[in-house]
This record gives C-alpha cells, structure tokens and sequence, in this order.
C-alpha cells in the first residue's frame, strides 16, 4: 500500500466522457445517462483497498440519500486484476451487493477514465455540477483507517448540499488519501510519477 494524495483537478474542468460496463446490471453507463441531474458525484474506489472498506458504509448512504434528490452517482474501479486480482470486476459485484451499493460500478479495465480524470487513489472522489463542470474534488471527511476520527462524509456531504442547493463551493478543499490506484506496469500517467 503506498499512501497517496488527489491529484486535486482544476476546479471548472469538464467530466471527462465514459462508456463502461456496470460490474453489477452488466449495462453500459456513459457520462451522458447522468444528463438532466443537479450534479454528478463520479468515485474511483476499489474492493480490497482499507481506505475503501474504512467507508464502505458512508458510500452506500451517500446513494441512499442523495440519489432521489438529483445527484448522479457513479464508482469506477481501475485497478490492475493481473496484479491485484481481488479487484476483479466479480470481487466488485460481490463488494456493491455486500455493502448496499444502489449507484453503478464500473470496471475501468485499460485505465482510461482513471486517466483522464487524473485519478490517483482510492477513494478519489469528483463532484461536478449539472453542466458537469468540476465543483469539488477533495476528501470524504478528515478519518482514515488508522484513526479515531468517526467517518461522517462531512466534506463531501457539504459540497453535495452546496451543489443541489445551487450554492457556489468554495476553492480550499482538501486533497482525498487513500492507496494509489494500481496501474497496469508501463502504463503509469505522467501525473502520477
């Protein structure tokens, strides 16, 4: 496990597009399914990663209480299987079922969509507007794994408010940490080196 920050995306940046297969419907999911929300809250996570399952239950209740208010939910895992096989998309569906997940979860096989949103650990977490324009890119709460710091979601829980409310966000976020994504040997992004 190497700790790792966000890389912290320029805020204003627009989602990046996808097309990806949902590890537990088996539907194809784009960017433009989530068109017409107030936001989209786009989530790099993984199956076997302890930051991850330190907030497993925050995440579902993320889907469980925002999903009828019009926020677009989506979780990406791009994590090499060769290396890391508990991150098969099967280990994922066994994960979305177990901890509730109402939102789809997407295997990012070749890394592009980690890529392109410069994603660099899980959890990293995205939150874009209704014009899906980045809003908020930064921490779930201040607990982590190691800590006695309950898990709230307060950061995010906050932007979420902000952006369903219509309210602008403010630029100071913190940076998400978590284990690096896993990248396939020789395919590391620029930005993560």
């Amino acid at each position: 496990m190497v700790k790792t920050v966000s890389t912290m995306l320029e805020l204003g940046t627009e989602a990046p597009d996808f097309e990806l297969i949902d590890v537990v419907s088996g539907n194809r999911v784009t960017r433009g399914d989530f068109g017409g929300r107030k936001g989209l809250l786009a989530m790099f996570i993984c199956a076997h990663c302890p930051y991850v399952k330190h907030m497993e239950a925050a995440l579902a209740a993320l889907g469980t209480d925002y999903l009828g208010l019009g926020l677009g939910l989506v979780a990406f895992s791009s994590n090499d299987v060769g290396h890391y096989p508990e991150d098969a998309p099967d280990k994922l569906r066994e994960q979305a079922t177990n901890c509730g997940f109402n939102f789809p979860y997407l295997y990012d096989e070749h890394q592009h969509v980690a890529k392109a949103y410069t994603a660099a650990c899980t959890p990293d977490f995205f939150l874009f507007d209704a014009d899906f324009s980045l809003v908020y890119r930064g921490q779930l709460d201040d607990s982590r794994p190691d800590t006695d710091i309950p898990v709230t979601g307060e950061d995010l829980r906050k932007a979420i408010d902000q952006v369903l409310a219509g309210e602008e966000l403010i630029d100071m976020q913190k940076p998400s940490l978590g284990c690096n994504i896993k990248w396939i040997p020789g395919e590391e992004p620029a930005y993560f080196a």
